[in-house]
Parts: C-alpha cells; structure tokens; sequence
C-alpha cells in the first residue's frame, strides 16, 4: 500500500512516519542559538602550546597565532563592512557603568555598524570581544591597563605561565586596530602633553601612536586640565592630521576641551560631515601615509560643563596635584577623581554620554567609509587595456546590508541519520545490544536553521539572517562552513569561545531508523541552547538588524523564549513562535521570574505560531495550569466570540473527528495570546486559525463568510470575530524520502511570504508545496526550493485582488 503523507506535521513515535503528525521525536533534534560575534579560533599559544616552542611543522607562526580576531570581525573586515574599535580601559578602569560594554555594542550595532572591542584576554590580544566577555573581566578585577608598551609584557607573562587580562588604553588599541585592519575608532578624551611637560617630558603616548598608526581617531578632544597648544603643536609635529566637527558652525571653529565644546585654541582644520572624515580617511590610506588621523567631535551643547565652573574647578585640582607630588601616571587619575569631587555628578554624566557621542560619530563615519569602499572604482592593471575604463562596484549601501526581513532565533546542529540496512532473513527494525549495519549520513539541521534555509531559498528577495550558536570544535567549524556555502550570514553565529565556556559544545542529534525509514529512537545534545543565554546580544542583533519577522525556535530554555519575544516586540518585530516538539511547546505558557507573561489580543505578544495537534494541546494544557485562562483580559476576548454552543460550527469548518479530539477548542481558547495559529494535522492538511479584528475585510466579505466561525458584537472596540478555515493537504506522495525537516520549510516559506507583504491564507498552498519538496528530499531542506518563487511572487503580488 502506499505510503500516504503530507508534509505538514511531525511523526509520533506511536505511528511511526505515516504522517508528520509527530510530538518530539523528529524535532528534538532541532537545536537552536544564539548571535553575535563568533571568534574564529582558540589561540593555542595562549594554552600549553606556547610551552612547545613557536615553530611548528608549517614554518613559524604568524600574526595570527599572536592575534586573535572574531570571526565577525574577520568578515567585516574582509567585506569591507563598518567597523568601530573600541577601547576597553574605559571599562576596566573607567568607573562608569559595569553594563557600559554592552551599551556601546547596541549602539553601535543600532546604528548599522559592527562593534570591535579591544582587550588582552587571559594574556592574548583580542579584537572583537563581547560586551559579556568584557564584563567579566570588569567583575573578575584586577585588569591592567594596556598601552603600546605594555602587551608585549602581558603576552611574555602568558606564556611564562602567568596569565593576565588587560583594558588597552588608546594607543594599545591603536596599535591593535591597525594589526587587524580596522580604520576608525571611537573613544572619550584624547591623552596629551601635560602642563609643564616641556619640563617633565610627560607626554601621552597616544600623540605618539597617532604620528605613526594610520588609525581614525574620534574623541572630545583632550581634557581640558592638559596644556592643549602644546598637544596639537606636537600633534603636528608628528604629522598627525587634527580635524573639528563643525556641527553647523561657521567662523573660528575651537579645539574641544573634552567637557567643554571650546577650549579657545583654533583646530588646524574643520570638517563639516562623516562623508568628509571618511574621505580623507580613504585619501590617507590609498596615498599609503602611515599616520594617525584625529577627528575631534565636541561634547553636545546640553551636557557640556559651564567653561568658567570647569576652569576653576582644573586650576584647583592641577595645583592640588603639584602640592602633593600627583605626577606620571598618577596626575591624570588624580585630577579627574578631583574634578568629579568639585564638579558633581555633571561630570560622570558628560563623561558618559560625551563617549556615547563620539562612538555615534564614528559609527556614522565607518558607515560612511563602507559606502566609498563599496563604490570605489577598481583602476586597470598595469598594461591591461582590456580594463581602461573603471568598472564600477554595485554593491548596497552597508546600513541597508545591515537589516533583514527575517531574523531566526534557532538552533543549528550536526544531524545523523542511521538508517538500519536488513538482510533478507531479517526483518526491519534493528537489533538492541549489538551492532547492527546501517547507512549512515550526516547533514546540518536544527529547527532554525531549517527554517531560516527554507527562507533564503524560497525567495531571492529577502535577506534571511541566522542567530545560533556553535561550540569551539569540530562540529561547529562544519557548521559554519556549511552555512556560508548555503547562502546563510554566519554573523550572528556565535562560537563559544572554549577557553570561556570549556563545557560549550556544538548541538547534535542522532536518529535510528528502521528500515522503513521510522524513527526508532534518537539521541540529542543540546545543552548548548539551554545552559547559555545572551539577551543583550540578542538585543543587539534584533535592533541592528530591524526584521520584519522575528521566528523563535522552541529549543531555548522558557527564559530565554519569553526574552527572545519581549526583545521582538520591543522592537516592534512579528513575531513567530515555532514549538518544536511537545515538551518544549509549553515553554512559551511557563512563567519565568522577571518576564512578564504573554499580552493579549490585540497587543499580543507572538503574533504566529505553527504546532502540530499534540503541541498544540500541550500549550492548552500548561496554558490553563499556570491561570491564563483566568484573566479578565483573556475573559474578554473571548466573551466577544459568542461562543456557546459552537460543536455545530466547529464541525462544519473543521471534521467530528478533530472536533471530538477537541482540536478547535483548543485553537480559540489559545488565540488571545497567539492570534494567528496553523495547526499542521498530518494527512488532513493544515488548520487555520485567527482573530479578526473589527476592521478586518474579511468581515463583510461573501467569500470568506464560509469561514467565519464567530462574530463579535457590533461596535466591540477590538474584535470583529475568528476566522478557521481546514487547508486539505497539497498532495499524496507515494514514496516518501524523508520526514526531516518538512513542517520547518513550511514554516519558512510562510515567513519568507509574509515578510514581503503577503498574507498567510493566500501562501499556505505554496508553503505546503515547499514542505512537498522537502518530504522528497533526502536534505533537511529541499535544495529545489528556489522553484517557488515565482508562484510566492505571484502570491504577494496578488493579494487583496
């Protein structure tokens, strides 16, 4: 007899694979992740390996070895894309905020750019650690402070056996920026010749490095207790280029003083727009001059300190510092700590935010940067005629490159699959306690991953972003070459670095099968989704991206879920709910602390969701525990269906048999919090489920009134009525291949759709045709996607027709 299936739910253990109507068994492979920047190796001279010697089998090391650069950084730079360095003594050492770090990767990230922080990590210079990352160190303590002189002694150290973290001051960031290719670096206030220097010879090496590493430098100037005509003089010397940021200004434009916007001293010259700062930054790397360049943006009007309260207030704390012997390294420290004392909260509240301005500044400048890059002309070789004209580069701008229409916030795992291989005496399922042969293949997966692959493929449209996260070994490494290979962005990939998180490791899900190809049992490692969460990188993610639909896969832990959504919501993202399998379906109706409980209709907080029947039922079931069908905002809306005596109804738009199992009933008593549900019910197809709101056109249309099951009163001020429509299933396939990943591709191919403007009642068909190919395909999505298009397209284009 043929094998009768449709594509739209899971397997059950207990019917095996004559259906996808499966609870967990298939999709508790699905692992999900993170975002964020990934780092691309473990340096092992930071490990044993030093203590073997520095030449290996291939030659001697190389840069590489010494520097360890994240993988998002990598790419970034490698694509030309906006990148900030930051530096990290104003976190080790700055006494401002401990969440400091992670405010200025939002920042940066919500402004289309890419955020570099700068540090010595357990004694290996570092470019692209996490603000997380950075703030351990901060609670670790005990940082030192890092300029050009120190990391070769923090590097020794390391490999000598002690280990010591580091906050690079400007110039050890300077020089570390340049090392990895960074051009534009945002900061507080510049170091400088101190009063008296001429004397004392104390001059910051920060002027020093800025004569001698072609790095753009963004700061408020320097502080104003610092003898400023001798700063830029020596700046000049150097041959470091000084510009000021007008900001709308004409005439004699200052030098700023740090706090305050004018220091009385001219600036060497004015800029008017980031577009200028990066085209000069350009000119200075393709005329191969080496030397620093230094954009002065002054501290916003509103926060500057009155000039005369912070001149009285620097004369008394420089004479203070003279009187007591506060000189080198300690007269900086001294003064500032003084000035904080005489000058109040004013300061450490211009300090904080004059640092916020400059990394705005130079965010929008590396934007800027990025674009020129993007559209420079490529010149012709030397003797090459056949290129005489400049070919133009057509590429997006990098803040539009920076968003998405659908971010995914899944799992990503190494999939195997054994398939048990029977002789003709036996029969076919395999033996326990013994090995048995199989053909075994291997495949990545991952509910997120499925879904975000079925996206891209579904529509060349749409840019699809990935958020996941891998281990430090070499499963992840197969992962990220797998996704780059397929299309996907591995920027929001993360890597857990394993010195960091040694027990991190990269998801994986083993299947057994019978012969049939049923699953008989399987085994899955997912640990790495439910002992780490990051929500201020996924914060970041979501705001620099700005995605139309956000999908949440039901592999995080229930915390981790709820803060996925309310970060979605948050940033006024669609947000889709995924549940995977039974048990973690009920995730999203678990009370976390700290986490408000899901909104109601019309503010609900998930917008969609994509269960099977025995999902769905799970929700209803810890839904009711945990009292959400207790509320009097819940009661509301569904006081508004009318919705006594409804069997009749239910059965006429649905069946006896799934009105018997109660599956109806389910889907409306769930709808205030989720006002949009498709219920995949294996071989009958797809159940549609949604609240109408009052204005909905549906309402008053002949066509759809077979598919009204209730009205509200007139006149109720948010609901119109619910709306169930039975999708019979797309097509009976005789030979099924695999059962891997099908309802994923559904779902994928509807985000993919609804994110370009379509609606989900005109795309469930071609949804259910992407799931099709899936169910053919021995890949955990079907390669032959791509063939939808056209029929998508035609989908959105026709709506409302």
């Amino acid at each position: 007899m043929a094998n009768t299936l449709i594509w739209a739910a899971r397997c059950t253990p207990k019917v095996g694979c004559q259906g996808l109507n499966q609870t967990s068994s298939a999709h508790l492979s699905r692992s999900i992740s993170l975002l964020a920047a990934p780092f691309s190796r473990h340096n092992e001279l930071a490990k044993s390996g030093r203590k073997r010697g520095l030449a290996t089998a291939s030659g001697p090391p190389s840069l590489k070895d010494w520097l360890r650069v994240s993988d998002e950084v990598a790419d970034a730079i490698a694509k030309n894309k906006p990148l900030v360095a930051l530096e990290s003594t104003i976190y080790t050492h700055g006494a401002l905020s401990k969440d400091l770090p992670l405010e200025h990767e939002d920042l940066v990230r919500s402004l289309g750019g890419i955020p570099a922080i700068i540090a010595i990590v357990d004694g290996v210079p570092t470019v692209g650690v996490t603000g997380q990352e950075m703030v351990r160190m901060v609670d670790a303590g005990s940082a030192a402070k890092v300029s050009r002189r120190d990391i070769s002694y923090l590097v020794g150290m390391s490999m000598a056996g002690r280990t010591i973290n580091g906050g690079t001051t400007i110039s050890g960031t300077m020089l570390l920026a340049r090392l990895a290719g960074i051009r534009v670096f945002g900061t507080g206030g510049l170091g400088g010749v101190h009063r008296g220097g001429e004397s004392s010879m104390d001059v910051s090496a920060d002027l020093t490095e800025l004569g001698r590493t072609r790095v753009a430098v963004v700061s408020s100037g320097c502080k104003g207790f610092l003898d400023i005509p001798r700063t830029l003089e020596y700046l000049e010397t150097q041959g470091c280029h000084v510009s000021t940021f007008s900001d709308g200004r004409s005439g004699k434009i200052d030098f700023p003083a740090f706090w305050a916007r004018d220091s009385g001293i001219k600036s060497p010259s004015v800029v008017s727009t980031e577009k200028e700062a990066a085209a000069i930054i350009l000119a200075q790397e393709r005329l191969g001059i080496e030397s620093g360049l230094l954009f002065a943006n002054p501290i916003p009007e509103k926060l500057a300190v009155p000039s005369d309260e912070m001149r009285m207030a620097i004369e008394k704390a420089v004479t203070e510092a003279n009187e007591q012997g506060f000189t080198g390294n300690k007269n900086t420290p001294y003064i500032l700590t003084r000035l904080r004392e005489l000058c109040g909260d004013k300061v450490v509240s211009a300090n904080k935010e004059l640092v916020k301005s400059n990394i705005t500044r130079a965010t929008n400048i590396a934007v800027e940067l990025s674009r020129l890059l993007a559209s420079e002309p490529r010149p012709a070789s030397s003797g090459d005629t056949s290129n005489s004209s400049p070919r133009s580069v057509s590429k997006p701008t990098v803040a539009a490159d920076s968003k998405a229409h659908v971010l995914v916030a899944g799992g990503v795992a190494v999939d195997l699959s054994c398939d048990y291989t029977k002789s003709k005496a036996e029969d076919g399922s395999p033996q326990l306690h013994t090995s048995n042969p199989a053909s075994i293949s291997q495949s990545i997966g991952g509910v997120g991953h499925n879904v975000a692959l079925a996206a891209h493929l579904a529509s060349s449209q749409i840019k699809v972003k990935l958020c996941s996260m891998v281990g430090d070994d070499i499963a992840g490494s197969t992962i990220i070459s797998s996704l780059q290979k397929s299309g996907l962005e591995t920027t929001y990939v993360q890597k857990l670095d394993r010195t960091a998180y040694p027990k991190a490791r990269t998801a994986q899900y083993v299947a057994v099968n019978d012969a049939s190809r049923n699953l008989v049992m399987a085994m899955a490692d997912m640990d790495i989704f439910t002992q780490h969460s990051f929500p201020d990188q996924w914060r970041s993610a979501v705001a620099a991206t700005s995605p139309k639909w956000l999908v949440v896969d039901g592999n995080w832990g229930a915390s981790a879920i709820m803060q996925w959504v309310k970060i979605g919501k948050d940033h006024g993202t669609k947000v889709a709910f995924e549940p995977v399998s039974v048990e973690k379906s009920k995730a999203l109706f678990t009370p976390q602390r700290g986490i408000p409980k899901l909104d109601i209709f019309p503010h609900a907080s998930v917008d969609l969701a994509s269960p099977n029947t025995y999902e769905l039922a799970a929700m209803f079931e810890v839904a009711k525990e945990n009292g959400y069908f207790e509320s009097q905002e819940w009661f509301e809306v569904i006081d508004a269906f009318g919705m006594r005596g409804a069997r009749d109804r239910f059965i006429r738009l649905t069946s006896a048999e799934l009105t018997d199992a109660g599956v109806p009933v389910q889907c409306v008593n769930l709808l205030p919090y989720i006002p949009t549900l498709l219920t995949k019910l294996g071989p009958n197809g797809v159940l549609y489920s949604t609240i109408l709101g009052r204005n909905d056109p549906r309402l008053r249309d002949r066509d759809a009134e077979d598919y009204i099951l209730a009205r509200a009163p007139p006149g109720h001020p948010t609901v119109g009525g619910i709306y169930m429509r039975l999708f019979p299933r797309a097509e009976t396939v005789e030979n099924v291949v695999s059962v891997n990943g099908v309802g994923d591709t559904f779902l994928g191919v509807l985000v993919s759709g609804l994110s370009q403007g379509g609606d989900v009642e005109r795309l469930v068909d071609v949804a259910q045709r992407g799931a099709v190919l899936t169910l053919k395909s021995t890949q955990s999505v079907s390669p032959e996607l791509p063939r939808l298009e056209d029929s998508l397209q035609r989908v959105i284009l026709d709506r409302g027709v």
